[in-house]
């Protein structure tokens, strides 16, 4: 089924359909092969109960195939999807169809990848989600599944072709996931898409069949994932050293091989090429991400506009940025409207655009990036200062920051000489980026460990657990307590930056960042509360048990009063010594 949608600004769009009640009929059901063994191959006991299908719809919603009609504009001409095991969402296939494309003005010959993300049509619940949440729960923030959206990972090829009639084959192969591992998805789209382009229908249909057997995607395990008469091999490990941060490495084999495509991570994004052109500014850029601010980018590329975007959001990593983000942002996108009115401020979110209608539109927005060509590595980049918003007029515009923010924070000269000198001495990108991440990582620690303290501090103590009372509950988060303890436990203690921390956590505290933060940190005490309490009502139970037995003088066999004692002090001598305490003592009448 096509999807009709007009390609120029101003036509009518059509009201969006539903991929879901497409017939799903035609992806014939993936054979049962037994995963080779070694790491990765070795079936979960989980996972031995998976459906045919599940194991697809743990990494991917569907896959579509978009292509351009001259009657019909983009449209949909194929998908790959199931019906039964997988989350059963409202898609709007007209916002897919003109995200699958470059605008016009992009001029994007060739083969072009870049993401984009657009909200959930709904929330209805799939077979696969218990064991989704399951699996999902031990990731780090960067790798977790997105709860409310969705990501389009994206192959475009726009060749010469005088068979057509537009004298262009234009086509994207399109990726629809919950899973924010970009650079995979990336990774696996090269492998896919110049096979697709090739053959067609009988590769993607040979793809699904490969995806369908691979392991389920657990962060923290070494991943065999054939596809197509090559293996791709995943690591996902957490460092021992930082519990937030994972660090992967893709290998590509073929034939038992290795062959020479080597990627550093599953999700990131290289932070030095894509700050390159704004480098001079990545300390105040952080500080509007971690604020929240209403931001902007305007780039010439879909590819570029994606990847700033999503550096933006990593670049607080390992705080997890919770308010909405659009690497790539269209006219023909549902919140359109919603983002660009002039009647109220603009939202917490950060778009990226290409489109130079764009940048008359968001002229109101507080904060915009200008994004030239990204620049060799071997370029130098040239000392820019921050302008003014009214001087950006248009898309031509040069690149640089437009904005009125004053940053709380010093700048770090440091940090720039750095990646200068760098720069000088042909550093490899790839050390660029690395020492680039590694001062974003120690800056947000920096910024992030007085809170985890005292957020740790309004936990109860141990001895406050007791089987024969409620569980007890967390303090209440006070900002002025807090601040007193910046005093002497403040980020001074482990960065360099003066300035004005205390102004920066005050903003902060009213920002969505905070509150998704904190959130989750109250959830998690939480959790660890009843476990603790639940810990003492089980060892209660088993004291009442034995208490029954020898009061009642049951006839048990010889030994088994015995067990149960070595049994009860083994569990009591496992707990915290405050509860080991508690649970010694009778209670009090």
């Amino acid at each position: 089924m096509a999807l009709q949608g007009p390609e120029e600004l101003g036509e009518q769009v059509e009201e969006p359909e539903d991929l879901d009640d497409q017939d799903a009929s035609s992806i014939s059901p993936a054979e049962e092969i037994t995963l080779p063994p070694g790491p990765g191959g070795d079936e979960e006991p989980e996972e031995a109960l998976l459906l045919p299908w599940d194991r697809f719809s743990a990494w991917l919603h569907c896959i579509c195939v978009v292509g351009f009609d001259l009657e019909l504009g983009q449209a949909v001409e194929g998908q790959k999807q199931t019906k039964s095991n997988l989350v059963t969402v409202s898609f709007q296939k007209t916002s897919i169809c003109y995200l699958s494309f470059p605008d016009s003005n992009s001029g994007c010959l060739g083969d072009t990848q870049f993401c984009f993300r657009f909200r959930q049509g709904s929330n209805r619940k799939s077979s696969l989600g218990c064991f989704l949440e399951t699996t999902d729960r031990d990731a780090p923030p960067c790798l977790k599944r997105e709860q409310g959206h969705y990501y389009g990972y994206v192959y475009f090829r726009q060749v010469r072709d005088k068979s057509l009639k537009r004298g262009y084959f234009q086509k994207s192969l399109v990726l629809i996931s919950k899973l924010p591992y970009v650079t995979f998805f990336h990774s696996l789209l090269k492998i896919m898409a110049p096979e697709y382009f090739e053959k067609q229908e009988p590769c993607l249909e040979a793809a699904c069949n490969d995806i369908d057997r691979w392991p389920t995607p657990h962060p923290g395990r070494i991943l065999t994932l054939p596809i197509m008469g090559v293996v791709i091999k995943v690591n996902t490990h957490i460092h021992k050293l930082n519990r937030w941060r994972p660090l992967g490495d893709v290998f590509v084999f073929q034939s038992d091989s290795l062959v020479s495509i080597v990627l550093p991570t599953i999700h990131e994004v290289d932070l030095f090429r894509c700050f390159y052109p704004v480098f001079f500014h990545i300390q105040m850029l952080w500080e509007l991400v971690l604020l929240g601010e209403a931001l902007v980018v305007m780039a010439p590329s879909p590819a570029e506009s994606s990847d700033t975007v999503l550096a933006l959001v990593s670049c607080i990593s390992p705080l997890r940025y919770c308010s909405d983000f659009r690497p790539y942002f269209t006219i023909h996108d549902s919140e359109f409207k919603e983002y660009t009115t002039r009647t109220q401020a603009p939202p917490s979110v950060i778009l990226g655009v290409t489109n130079p209608f764009f940048a008359k539109t968001l002229q109101h927005w507080p904060h915009i990036i200008r994004i030239g060509d990204m620049k060799q590595a071997g370029e130098m980049a040239k000392q820019m200062k921050v302008k003014k918003l009214k001087n950006l007029k248009t898309l031509d515009s040069k690149p640089g920051v437009y904005t009125a923010y004053k940053p709380y924070l010093n700048k770090d000269e440091e940090i720039i000489k750095q990646l200068q000198k760098g720069v000088q001495q042909k550093r490899p990108s790839a050390a660029q980026n690395a020492i680039l991440r590694r001062y974003f990582l120690e800056l947000t620690q920096s910024f992030i460990i007085p809170l985890e303290r005292y957020v740790a501090s309004l936990m109860p103590l141990q001895k406050s657990i007791s089987p024969w009372k409620s569980p007890p509950q967390l303090r209440p988060f006070i900002q002025q307590d807090f601040m007193k303890t910046l005093e002497k436990a403040g980020p001074q203690l482990t960065s360099r930056l003066k300035g004005d921390w205390i102004g920066l956590y005050r903003h902060f505290l009213k920002s969505p960042n905070f509150d998704g933060w904190f959130r989750n940190r109250r959830r998690e005490m939480t959790q660890k509360l009843e476990a603790l309490h639940l810990e003492a009502l089980s060892i209660l139970l088993y004291v009442c048990l034995l208490s029954f037995l020898c009061l009642e003088q049951l006839p048990v066999r010889p030994g088994t009063l015995a067990k149960l004692r070595a049994h009860i002090e083994a569990v009591i001598l496992a707990l915290p010594e405050d509860l080991q305490g508690i649970l010694h003592k009778p209670s009090s009448p």
